[in-house]
């Protein structure tokens, strides 16, 4: 398409026929290529990818459109910018809509890519396509099977025993969205359901658990540290050995170790090995009637603290090894397998739900940590005192200081942990809730684990030359069993070992899309790539992320996978640096108009497509930055996006029709002023784009925009002033605005093409500086009256402007005030 600037200039707007016009163009011309330049420097913008899971819908657009907008300043800025798209095709949220359609997830994912590639286009974005990737092509997923292999080999990926929802029924493992209810049942026959131990595949995230509670040098918001911090739950203290009365050790950690002569009882887990062998024959119908319930249970329920407290006596004995005293050991569903080793000292003086157990069952309290002034007696306490004191009941240790210090740093807890070192029979250490990330998946509609069993040589990886282990696409039965369907397909699963190459099975579990979603930043460096994930150029040119936006839903899954990967590739020299993305932000949500979320069962989902339709992609684009900030959300106004559309039309007018008669003004204040408002607004919305403000950039230039109206009026069109605020005007709303501001840029100012490979306009400081300033002026802390003053005023001028205020006159009543402070030049304080 060839577009000069002597076509003719259709004046009409007409968002609808010049959008698709320029897109065109755009990717005719690969406006937004990306491409390795050593002269400038590089930005990644990255956006998450979506699943691709039906058709675009406003919390897409909400998502995607403010960083394009961004990535496009960051452009005019002069950096060279690669924002790509792609799709997330692999998992649930993909294989969940297909048996609802009835359709198989390749089929289906496959023909909503096409449908949304072709609605992110209508956008506007500058997305460069030619790097687009998708997780369930095989010239992907091929490298998602390799660094599992490369994981494997780094004895970072290995299989054990894992707890599965099982139905004994139907003899099956169960997908954790397949057991409905609090009553825990299948949701295909009713039977309940039970907790059942299966072989899976895992990555060792843990060895990272303490690198990834460091985020120095990155810009993250806040809470997603926190709540990763809170997630990986690393806590100091002690490993402590108690032994049963066979001699059978019971490996606890406390992080109170200072509390061990306070150990009246113990609790295991119902899932403890040594459960079965410490309980006496009386016991033992009780003990497993208790674990069967118990395995009815997900962890929240079982560790929820307003649960009521249960529990079985096994019979048996473990030995408090710091006083040799003889104490019980039940078993109570709030302790789990899953955290620490599945057994605990409990110690009811000081713990309130050990408490609250001992005195349901009539166990003995005995208080260690006397806080001062009063004095513990374990018969009549009634809550555990959980705080400072000092240590009794305690052998040598009596009369130590306990603080509420954690680890080392109290004293009580420093000497009992040296105490347990030297006498053997304990030791310094850390726990923490995070555990290894389980990837095993019984889907089909995932990357195949790139492993066979041989029953010689065990589990192997697939060699490299093999890759990727594609997925049959005749399988007769991919709907969920509960088991992978893979097993059911009569010859994929079968292989040959490659150390003997004998007959060999394929593992027929899937990975964790999360795995697939965790280096794709990295495959959109080459995405055609065939001889490695990505080329060691584009990586070194690119990474890392400098932005990076999405959903904070993600905080302890995806953006903490995609740091440990990260990591682990660094480590095995793949990747440099410690993380993968340099900053973070996190957009709200759209919600629906009456507060609710959005949900197509409700029927209040907002399509995009219709308001595009009617008003154009740049009102929408506006609107979108426009009615909420970004980083929090709103619900929706349906109503609201006719002013974004109003002031799309009056910019419109402003630059294609000329002004009524109105003769050239030779006011210097007018041409003063405009410039003033023109570099201002600049400066404000330069801020703005650095720091996500989206919604005061529309703000801005709706303000800018009444201000040059006005000008207008006065007579500034036809100045220089006119026309350089007309030209900045229109690229400061060329990342909002694209199509538009190309339209007018091009066609209307009579400007090269393109807009968007112009340079960001630099702010003129004293232009933008205020001749005037207004100041509040306080009585006696209330704001009483404001003052004009120059700029350039000095405290003594601000001071004397003040008090010659005929309001503030009134309040003195001719009485001499006793103080006046002029803060900063900002306000004058007055004390009567």
């Amino acid at each position: 398409m060839n577009t000069t600037n002597n076509e003719i200039k259709d004046k009409s707007f007409n968002p609808q026929a010049f959008e698709p016009k320029w897109q065109a163009k755009w990717e005719a011309d690969k406006l937004y290529r990306a491409v390795i330049d050593e002269s400038k420097p590089k930005f990644y913008a990255l956006t998450m990818l979506p699943y691709p899971s039906g058709d675009l819908h406003i919390g897409h657009w909400f998502s995607m459109t403010p960083p394009d907008a961004r990535a496009r300043f960051k452009r005019m800025q002069g950096y060279n910018v690669m924002f790509p798209m792609g799709f997330d095709a692999f998992g649930l949220p993909a294989e969940g809509a297909a048996i609802k359609h009835n359709i198989h997830p390749k089929i289906w994912t496959y023909q909503n890519i096409e449908r949304m590639e072709k609605q992110m286009r209508s956008m506007g974005a500058m997305f460069d396509w030619e790097r687009e990737a998708i997780s369930s092509d095989p010239q992907y997923y091929r490298w998602s099977q390799w660094f599992f292999i490369q994981l494997y080999k780094h004895g970072l990926a290995y299989r054990k025993k894992a707890a599965v929802d099982w139905c004994p029924k139907d003899n099956t493992t169960l997908a954790r969205e397949q057991v409905k209810g609090e009553d825990r049942v299948c949701d295909r026959c009713g039977t309940p359901v039970i907790k059942k131990e299966l072989e899976q595949w895992f990555f060792k995230a843990t060895k990272y658990a303490d690198e990834l509670l460091n985020f120095e040098g990155i810009d993250w918001p806040d809470y997603i540290k926190t709540s990763q911090t809170n997630w990986i739950g690393r806590s100091e203290g002690a490993s402590v050995t108690f032994k049963t009365e066979a001699g059978d050790p019971i490996e606890i950690f406390t992080t109170r170790p200072d509390t061990l002569w306070g150990a009246t009882f113990m609790v295991m887990s119902p899932e403890h090995p040594l459960v079965e062998k410490i309980t006496t024959p009386e016991n033992k119908q009780a003990v497993s009637e208790y674990k069967a319930q118990a395995e009815k249970q997900t962890d929240i329920q079982r560790e929820a603290k307003d649960k009521e407290k249960t529990g079985v006596f096994t019979g048996g004995y473990a030995i408090n090894p710091v006083n040799q005293e003889r104490i019980p050991i039940w078993v109570a569903d709030y302790v789990l397998m899953s955290y620490g080793t599945g057994a605990i000292m409990a110690v009811p003086a000081h713990d309130q739900r050990d408490f609250e157990f001992a005195r349901k069952f009539g166990l003995k309290i005995v208080p260690v940590i006397q806080p001062d002034g009063v004095e513990l007696n374990g018969d009549t306490m009634e809550h555990a005192h959980e705080h400072e004191g000092v240590m009794i009941n305690s052998g040598q240790f009596n009369g130590t200081p306990a603080t509420n210090d954690k680890g080392l740093k109290n004293p009580a807890i420093k000497a009992v942990i040296e105490y347990l070192e030297q006498k053997g029979i304990g030791k310094r250490d850390v726990n923490y809730r995070y555990r290894d990330w389980l990837i095993s998946r019984q889907r089909f509609w995932g990357a195949p684990i790139p492993m066979v069993y041989c029953e010689t040589h065990g589990w192997n990886p697939v060699p490299d030359e093999q890759l990727p282990v594609v997925l049959p696409d005749d399988i007769a039965e991919w709907k969920p069993t509960g088991e992978s369907p893979l097993k059911f397909h009569p010859t994929w699963k079968d292989s040959t070992c490659p150390m003997c190459g004998e007959y060999a099975m394929r593992e027929t579990d899937t990975l964790d899309t999360f795995m697939c979603s965790s280096w794709y930043h990295m495959r959109y460096l080459s995405p055609h790539n065939d001889k490695a994930p990505f080329d060691d150029n584009e990586y070194n040119y690119w990474m890392p992320v400098d932005t990076y936006t999405g959903g904070s839903e993600h905080a302890t899954m995806h953006l903490l996978y995609v740091r440990f990967f990260h990591k682990a590739l660094r480590d095995m020299g793949m990747t440099e640096g410690n993380e993968p993305m340099m900053q973070l932000r996190n957009q709200g949500m759209v919600l629906a108009e009456d507060n609710s979320k959005m949900s197509k069962s409700k029927g209040n989902v907002v399509a995009p497509d219709v308001l595009v339709q009617k008003y154009g992609a740049d009102t929408v684009r506006a609107y979108l930055m426009f009615f909420a900030r970004w980083q929090q959300g709103a619900p929706w106004d349906s109503n609201g996006i006719e002013g974004t559309a109003r002031w799309m039309r009056r910019v419109w007018t402003l630059f294609t029709d000329s002004a009524s008669s109105v003769p050239t003004t030779d006011s210097a204040d007018v041409k003063k002023n405009l410039r003033r408002r023109v570099h201002q607004t600049l400066k404000s919305i330069t801020h703005d784009f650095e720091h996500f403000e989206f919604n005061t950039i529309i703000s801005s230039l709706m303000e800018l925009m009444n201000d040059m109206y006005k000008a207008r009026e006065a007579g500034a069109e036809n100045t220089s002033e006119w026309n350089e605020a007309k030209e900045i005007y229109i690229k400061m709303m060329a990342p909002v605005a694209p199509h538009i501001a190309e339209e007018i840029w091009t066609n209307h100012l009579g400007k090269p093409y393109s807009i968007h490979q112009q340079s960001w306009p630099q702010v003129d400081e004293v232009a933008a500086k205020d001749d005037s300033i207004e100041i509040p002026v306080q009585i006696n802390g209330k704001v009483r009256d404001r003052v004009i003053v120059a700029a350039e005023a000095s405290e003594e001028e601000i001071r004397t402007a003040a008090l010659a205020s005929e309001t503030i006159q009134k309040y003195l009543e001719g009485k001499e005030p006793k103080k006046v402070i002029v803060a900063k030049g900002r306000l004058v304080s007055i004390v009567i």
